[in-house]
């Protein structure tokens, strides 16, 4: 049986809720929507790519560190739809991989915890899958990417916060 994969594209935005909550840019005081979330983790996403094409201690990394940095406190103080975020390591283990009938493992996206389904959604716009779920393959290039974006992330980090000598 051939494996046919078609491409992956995140759903559309849902309409726009009339929602009586105040808005509050606290992530510990409301509880994340899904479209909330997919707007965090694809600010997060953009960031990324951004300080990627950047050297550590370029100058133009500032306004996307300044959102990475708010959106790691913001996670270390609290999700409450989230829950408590599990580790890389933790994760890479608690996600199954099945092998499809076309002869390609893959994962089902239902048992990537979240935020880390989000993410790996919002890393994998346009890979080409199977109905059932994304490639294996494709989960862990995406787990191994991370590892390579929170050490060049780091690197950025660390000259910045680097004391200047005269």
């Amino acid at each position: 049986m051939a494996c046919h994969g078609s491409v992956h594209v995140s759903p559309p935005p849902t309409a726009a809720r009339h929602n009586n909550r105040p808005a509050s840019t606290n992530l510990r005081e409301t509880e994340l929507t899904h479209d909330e979330l997919r707007k965090l983790e694809r600010t997060r996403r953009r960031a990324f790519w951004e300080i990627a094409r950047l050297l550590p201690g370029d100058p133009k990394a500032a306004d996307a560190l300044a959102i990475l940095d708010d959106l790691d406190n913001q996670e270390r103080s609290g999700t409450p739809s989230m829950g408590e975020s599990l580790e890389l390591n933790e994760v890479r283990a608690s996600v199954p991989v099945q092998h499809h009938n076309c002869g390609i493992d893959i994962v089902l996206e239902i048992t990537i915890p979240q935020p880390w389904r989000e993410r790996f959604q919002q890393a994998s716009i346009g890979s080409t899958r199977v109905v059932e779920g994304p490639y294996a393959t494709d989960w862990d290039k995406f787990l191994a990417r991370w590892e390579a974006e929170m050490r060049h992330l780091e690197q950025h980090r660390a000259v910045r916060n680097k004391p200047v000598i005269d």
